[in-house]
């Protein structure tokens, strides 16, 4: 079993129905939740003419391959009407595999640690949030140190984790047993 880090972004649509969504398709196909970070309102990165993101990290325990990861969260994305037609447009949901394990990897399709995390203050503040002292896989280089390089893009916590829990609770029924 892997310790699986995931980033979950939403700006169309009720977004934080469709996180909790994302997430109860994913304990429905073996990924299993273990911790979840604050909800955070966040700028549009790339494409900023569009509704501002919720966003959050989640850690997981995982037993497969990360190429059969990357497949289940493209069914759970395509499940919930994700549209790639824009390079980082609007979506109803976004899952992004950051880490896997203490793994690098790389293929044609799928990049791991994944490839402009450190550039993203709307994902380390939330992993930080739910993992303080974690690292580069390779580098050993802390993702802290990264957060500190960076000019901090407006993010705004919209919800603890424990409140957010209670929103998925209500969104989704694999939530209703849930005690993290």
């Amino acid at each position: 079993m892997k310790t699986v880090y995931l980033a979950f972004g939403s700006n169309l649509g009720d977004k934080v129905a469709n996180i909790a969504s994302a997430m109860c398709a994913l304990e429905e196909k073996g990924v299993e939740l273990l911790d979840i970070s604050s909800l955070y309102e966040t700028e549009p990165y790339g494409v900023t003419d569009q509704p501002a993101f919720l966003n959050c990290v989640g850690k997981y325990r995982y037993s497969g391959t990360p190429e059969r990861l990357l497949d289940i969260v493209m069914q759970v994305e395509k499940k919930l009407h994700r549209k790639r037609e824009i390079r980082w447009g609007p979506r109803t949901i976004d899952i992004d595999i950051l880490l896997f394990g203490n793994e690098e990897y790389k293929s044609e399709r799928l990049i791991l640690p994944h490839y402009d995390m450190q550039n993203r203050s709307f994902v380390l503040v939330p992993l930080l949030e739910i993992s303080p002292n974690i690292s580069e896989p390779g580098t050993g280089i802390p993702y802290r140190k990264y957060l500190e390089l960076l000019s901090q893009k407006k993010l705004r916590q919209v919800k603890t984790p424990e409140s957010l829990l209670e929103d998925f609770k209500n969104a989704c029924a694999c939530f209703e047993r849930r005690i993290l």
